[in-house]
């Protein structure tokens, strides 16, 4: 089984609009990251989940059309400040893989439960946009690969 973690595309900022949806740049980080994994990544996930927070909503929304159309769904748990060992239990009884999309820190410190068994350790640098593809083992977690919007502009 695979999980996609990955943090929403870069937000308008609060004071320009209340709701937070996408930046233009957020648009085109998540186009250019979805289009090239709908590319190259196989098998896919069968749905994606997310926070309902209408940033997280939009990216969702971004990465199932392109890999086909998706199912995608609002899922619990998965708010800035929830507690990732609720979503670490989910992983752990499910068997189709799927695509998870949320915020920091709550994403980072999933990541890092999944990972080490640490919550508070950063086992992966999460950036706006970016995808971390984890695949459970019998041993547990491992990290198969990880894309940021950052392989087509570079760091900043």
């Amino acid at each position: 089984m695979r999980v996609y973690l990955v943090q929403h595309g870069l937000a308008k900022d609060e004071s320009e609009d209340a709701t937070r949806p996408l930046s233009a740049q957020g648009r085109e980080d998540v186009t250019r990251v979805a289009g090239f994994l709908s590319l190259f990544e196989k098998p896919r996930p069968a749905k994606v989940l997310h926070s309902g927070k209408l940033r997280a909503q939009q990216t969702a929304e971004m990465f199932a059309e392109v890999w086909g159309g998706l199912p995608v769904e609002e899922a619990l748990d998965l708010a800035p400040n929830d507690d990732p060992s609720t979503w670490s239990a989910h992983l752990a009884s499910m068997n189709d893989d799927v695509m998870l999309i949320g915020h920091l820190p709550h994403i980072q410190r999933l990541a890092g439960l999944l990972i080490t068994g640490d919550a508070s350790r950063e086992a992966m640098h999460f950036r706006n946009g970016g995808v971390v593809c984890l695949e459970k083992r019998k041993t547990g977690w491992s990290v198969l690969w990880q894309i940021n919007p950052t392989l087509f502009y570079g760091e900043d």
